[in-house]
């Protein structure tokens, strides 16, 4: 008995793991045309990816040539909330909001490769079409992770970090210590691995209850960070609960101005 369930486990979070790392989140097409009604300012920008994919995500302009956040949230995140939540909080910002694979109006399936490629190519389009003075990557939770590949090879003027993780191989050990996660664990998402060489100015901003993944991740990819850096630790906040302590806005606009 005790033979089969060590090997059963593994298996079975081995072959699941896709399945406890992403939660996609598809919009309808209802959805997507509620969404445009709601918010006229907003518009919808499709990608191809090389292996022809449909890629979504949601541009929300400012002024011409305003500063651009390229947005990359957490696994189980439908960007489209932060449509109206970037126009009001930081209106001399324009926000690109992007669907991972499987989300909003992507098509296909999310793993760590095609998010970190489709990353770099959302850069790439922003950057050659929209012609913004500055970009900045934003990631949370998950997202984290993306705003760091994309940190670590390209040019950007700025990173925000909420609830990021030192690597997801870290985070996989603490919540099942019993397992050799490094060798399961098909999308590890090793930002720490990259963070030395970043020389952008980064924003981490951390949840002290953090149930998910404990600031003290977070910590560790932000003592690993190149450049120059601001810890932010919310107090009495969770992993999905930042946004309602007033210091999480206060701090990104402060840095997103700058």
């Amino acid at each position: 008995m005790i033979a089969a369930v060590v090997i059963v486990v593994p298996l079975a979070l081995f072959l699941l793991q896709d399945s406890l790392i992403f939660f996609p989140r598809p919009l309808s097409e209802s959805a997507r045309v509620e969404i445009t009604r709601r918010h006229g300012f907003a518009r919808e920008i499709v990608l191809r990816s090389e292996d022809g994919k449909q890629l979504h995500a949601w541009h929300v302009p400012a002024h011409a040539g305003a500063p651009l956040v390229l947005y990359f949230g957490g696994n189980a995140e439908d960007v489209s909330w932060m449509i109206p939540e970037a126009r009001r909080r930081t209106p001399d910002v324009a926000w690109l909001l992007i669907n991972y694979r499987g989300y909003g109006g992507s098509e296909g399936s999310p793993s760590e490769s095609t998010i970190s490629a489709d990353a770099l190519r959302w850069y790439d389009h922003a950057a050659a079409e929209l012609k913004p003075q500055k970009i900045s990557a934003f990631g949370r939770s998950l997202g984290s992770g993306a705003a760091v590949v994309v940190a670590s090879q390209r040019k950007v003027d700025g990173v925000v970090l909420v609830t990021p993780f030192d690597s997801l191989v870290e985070v996989a050990r603490r919540h099942y210590p019993f397992l050799p996660v490094s060798l399961m664990l098909r999308h590890q998402f090793d930002s720490i691995g990259r963070a030395p060489k970043i020389a952008a100015p980064l924003l981490c901003i951390a949840a002290q209850r953090d149930e998910v993944i404990p600031s003290s991740h977070a910590r560790k990819l932000y003592d690993a960070w190149g450049g120059e850096k601001r810890w932010i630790e919310l107090e009495g906040a969770g992993h999905n609960s930042t946004d309602g302590i007033p210091a999480f806005w206060q701090s990104i606009e402060s840095f997103l101005k700058k």
